[in-house]
This record gives C-alpha cells, sequence and structure tokens, in this order.
C-alpha cells in the first residue's frame, strides 16, 4: 500500500484526475480516496515513485505519507 497527502485534490473531478493518473501506470490499481482527508490509498505493483510522478503530472502534489 502506497499512501499520499494531495493537498490540493478537492472535488469530484479531482478524484477522478488522480485515479485516472494511477490507473494510467497501473490499469489494476486500487485507489481509496477520502477528499476530505485529502488523502489516497493506492495498491499497485507500481513503485511510489511511479504514482506519484503521474499524480503531479495530473496537477497535484503528492506528499508520501505512512500507511494508516
Amino acid at each position: 500500500m502506497i499512501a499520499f497527502d494531495i493537498p490540493d485534490m478537492t472535488c469530484g473531478h479531482c478524484k477522478s484526475t488522480v485515479e485516472g493518473a494511477v490507473h494510467r501506470v497501473d490499469a489494476r490499481a486500487t485507489i481509496r480516496i477520502d477528499l476530505a482527508a485529502k488523502t489516497a490509498d493506492v495498491e499497485t505493483a507500481a513503485s511510489a515513485h511511479e504514482i506519484a510522478e503521474a499524480i503531479t503530472a495530473a496537477g497535484y502534489t503528492p506528499h508520501l505519507r505512512a500507511p494508516r
């Protein structure tokens, strides 16, 4: 599990954009997004770096955090 804080993720469109970015890296990834907490938990075979780069390329600022 890779856990991110994404402080600039604020709405349903943001959620969809982040999900799409992650799925472009790993189509089989499982993503749990909590908009209120501005967090994303990703289960993936890809590296944290690859996922963070994809989220950044989508226009967001992911910060790696310890999983809950």
